[in-house]
């Protein structure tokens, strides 16, 4: 969507005007850190990126672009994986200045915060009135809540409190015309007409902006108990999960998963990490149990569940934290896989999810199908087993070229979605569409579901200014999904 370098000046002054010289960065060296997500794949263009420090002034950014036909890239923390935060072109608006904490009602097990709330900044807000906010994941200390939402985060904690749509009671948005929707409600119960918030969670800032949510809080655990499992497949670790779900219902608030390769580059490359079982193991699951019971030993409910799992078959070894410390520690194991995999090479990524029936067929038949494809791949299949989402990773044989190895992403990407697709899967479980899987949402996706997002698009979006090219491609000019 092409403008005239006279729309940009102009544009530029305007913004200048509204949010002040500062809250305006043009020069290359500041806009710089906003034209590249976290992974490196993409590198975009900005006219500007504009820091606007309350949800009016977020409006008036949005109508001064709008009337300009400029389009409008929302970030937050920039923590993104799959391009969705790359601008083409246009504004980068950072929404890092809406920090604040409205407000916090322990009666409504409620909390209002501005969409650049840091997401630890809302778990310790919560904290501190003895509550729980749980949504959680690796970069928890740098994204913002905006961004959690509009990408539907998942996280570690979906077992038990779902994804960030669940956590949801309303939102505040600006519309690709500047008006601002004011959808604060801490309900739970509202049926007046449309829910129109989901429209926008989720939608990775093509529908509209989010600039503030209402959450929903927890009791906080009062026993918590962390155990580390070695397995001798990831089948025995589905099985493992069932027998655990069982037993204990929505006390299993986590059950993760990683092959043998992923924790030895976990000890390889992060410091300070501790080998938790002596031997190896071709599987291992990270598993919690926490309880707001009063009177709940989850360290006793854990360790008669790994022994029951020892007893028939299904466990091969099996330590339990002790102190808290402990418990992070095994914990970490766990985080810090996402980002050792960039020290062994490239990586092709993969974010999917099956039902939980299917999924250790798919991790059996995509493992052997990619290695069948390519001689010496190293399958690095982790994440979140107990709601089907596994981060199916493939580290580059060792000596291969990088740029060559991801290269063959387009060809990995249609065995490993074919066998999703075939399980009646979805090639995006948490982390969204963006750049990175627009055209494969095209190929996989149902015609007439994707037909209705064009349509919504186009309503909420007519001049396909926020955030173009990203999940659907409406015009001609939309930048390669692929990396480059």
């Amino acid at each position: 969507m092409p403008f005239s370098q006279d729309t940009a000046h102009t544009l530029i002054a305007t913004l200048r005007e509204q949010l002040g010289d500062r809250h305006v960065l043009t020069a290359a060296e500041d806009i710089a850190p906003a034209l590249v997500e976290s992974r490196g794949l993409y590198r975009g263009t900005a006219l500007a990126v504009v820091r606007p420090g309350s949800t009016e002034e977020v409006a008036a950014t949005v109508r001064a672009c709008s009337e300009a036909g400029v389009p409008i890239v929302a970030q937050g923390g920039n923590t993104g994986l799959v391009g969705g935060g790359v601008p083409y072109g246009g504004i980068v608006l950072s929404l890092a200045r809406l920090d604040c904490v409205r407000s916090v009602s322990p009666g409504d097990a409620a909390i209002t915060v501005e969409a650049g709330v840091i997401l630890a900044d809302v778990q310790a807000a919560a904290d501190e009135v003895g509550m729980l906010f749980p949504l959680s994941y690796a970069s928890e200390g740098s994204a913002r809540i905006g961004g959690s939402l509009a990408t539907n985060a998942g996280g570690t904690a979906v077992l038990a409190y779902g994804n960030a749509r669940e956590l949801v009671l309303g939102l505040e948005v600006v519309l690709a015309d500047g008006r601002i929707w004011n959808g604060l409600k801490a309900l739970r119960k509202n049926n007046a007409g449309y829910d129109l918030k989901h429209l926008f969670i989720g939608s990775e800032g093509t529908l509209g902006i989010i600039t503030a949510a209402v959450l929903k809080l927890f009791p906080k655990p009062l026993s918590r108990s962390v155990g580390f499992v070695g397995l001798p497949s990831f089948r025995a670790a589905v099985e493992l999960f069932q027998h655990m779900s069982r037993a204990a219902d929505r006390d299993l608030t986590a059950f993760e998963v990683m092959p043998r390769f992923g924790l030895e580059i976990v000890l390889k490359h992060a410091p300070g990490s501790v080998r938790p079982l002596a031997g190896d193991h071709a599987v291992y699951a990270l598993v919690e149990l926490s309880s707001t019971r009063p009177n709940a030993d989850t360290g006793e409910d854990l360790e008669g569940m790994l022994a029951a799992g020892i007893e028939n078959g299904l466990v091969e070894d099996a330590t339990i934290g002790t102190s808290e410390a402990q418990n992070a520690g095994l914990w970490a194991l766990r985080e810090n896989l996402s980002d050792v995999q960039k020290a062994e090479g490239g990586s092709i990524k993969h974010d999917v999810s099956v039902p939980l029936s299917r999924l250790a067929d798919f991790l059996e038949q995509a493992t052997a199908a990619c290695e069948r494809e390519m001689p010496g791949l190293r399958v690095c299949a982790f994440g979140h087993a107990g709601d089907g989402n596994i981060h199916f990773n493939l580290s580059q044989p060792v000596g291969m070229d990088k740029a060559a190895y991801l290269a063959e992403w387009g060809r990995f990407n249609r065995i490993v979605h074919d066998i999703v697709s075939e399980m009646d899967g979805s090639i995006a479980a948490e982390h969204g569409i963006g750049l990175i899987k627009r055209d494969e949402l095209a190929l996989y996706g149902d015609p007439v579901g994707l037909d209705l997002m064009r349509r919504v698009k186009a309503a909420l979006d007519p001049h396909d200014l926020m955030n173009p090219g990203k999940i659907v491609a409406l015009g001609d000019d939309a930048p390669a999904a692929l990396p480059v």
